[in-house]
């Protein structure tokens, strides 16, 4: 799969830009671009209040292409996993060139930022930024280089609970900081009876290219894999500290019994921007690796 594309290819450095991307909307506003940027999603919520002062087009999943269109942009920024296909071929077809990103590692990421920073002419701009998450990644991996991994669970929806596996940018954030995702091999089974294994899975052929990343967990599997540490991020699910509770009926596991249980930004786990070195501290000291 292509991580990084722009198509149709770029005549000139981008004037007018729109983001469809939360995570890559705050990393153009640190790469000195806000002037540039005309379009954002209703999710673009950072960095406040700057964000506020430019025009949403609808959401991540259902963008106002009409509304892109109106706004003249000659580039527009969107992700495989964020926005759809169809959208982002509409505007193709009338000649806006498109960013489209797929990081799903750290160096992935930084990879997506470097390039963004190239094709919008902001190099120089860009490069403290970069320098920083680049020592940031760096740092980390030595402190976590030898150590045994903590093992973590990392919901992101409840009702039904969803999770990750290691195809994930969030794995590979968890990894690197020195965790081991419990489910890191755990493929989403269709339909939901099988996922939670309560009828046979359907077979190859009507399941394939579906996406299975995502699989949907009982708690009572994840109790059973013993996590040390249990990670509650308020994006995409809104968790909060009154879903602390849906553990308490699992005194034995680890990260109940030790109040290792932590409602956190899901941005420190979810978001590739310009503060990627701060997720990265953020997330090692969440699993005690510093020092």
């Amino acid at each position: 799969m292509t991580l990084l594309t722009v198509t149709p290819p770029l005549q000139r450095t981008p004037q007018r830009i729109v983001s469809l991307v939360p995570s890559l909307t705050e990393a153009l506003f640190a790469f000195g671009l806000e002037r540039h940027l005309v379009g954002i999603t209703d999710y673009c919520v950072a960095p406040q209040p700057h964000v506020r002062t430019k025009a949403t087009i609808g959401g991540t999943k259902n963008p106002d292409v009409e509304a892109i269109l109106r706004l003249t942009p000659d580039l527009v920024v969107a992700n495989i996993e964020e926005n759809r296909r169809e959208d982002v071929e509409r505007l193709q077809a009338h000649g806006i060139s498109v960013f489209v990103c797929f990081p799903q590692t750290v160096l992935q990421a930084i990879a997506a930022l470097r390039a963004l920073a190239q094709i919008t002419g902001v190099e120089a701009q860009a490069s403290p930024v970069l320098a920083r998450i680049e020592s940031a990644y760096e740092e980390t991996k030595g402190l976590t280089a030898g150590r045994r991994k903590v093992h973590v669970f990392c919901p992101i929806w409840k009702h039904p609970w969803m999770t990750i596996n290691r195809d994930t940018f969030v794995h590979h954030m968890l990894e690197t900081c020195g965790g081991a995702n419990i489910f890191a091999e755990r493929e989403r089974r269709f339909p939901l009876a099988a996922d939670l294994v309560e009828q046979p899975e359907w077979g190859a052929a009507h399941v394939a290219g579906r996406d299975r990343r995502y699989p949907r967990v009982a708690l009572d599997e994840m109790a059973g894999l013993m996590p040390e540490v249990i990670l509650l991020p308020d994006e995409p699910y809104p968790f909060s500290e009154a879903d602390r509770a849906d553990f308490a009926r699992f005194p034995q596991v680890p990260a109940v019994r030790d109040g290792r249980i932590h409602v956190i930004d899901g941005k420190i786990v979810c978001w590739y921007w310009s503060r990627m070195d701060e997720s990265l501290r953020a997330l090692r000291q969440l699993l005690r690796l510093e020092g």
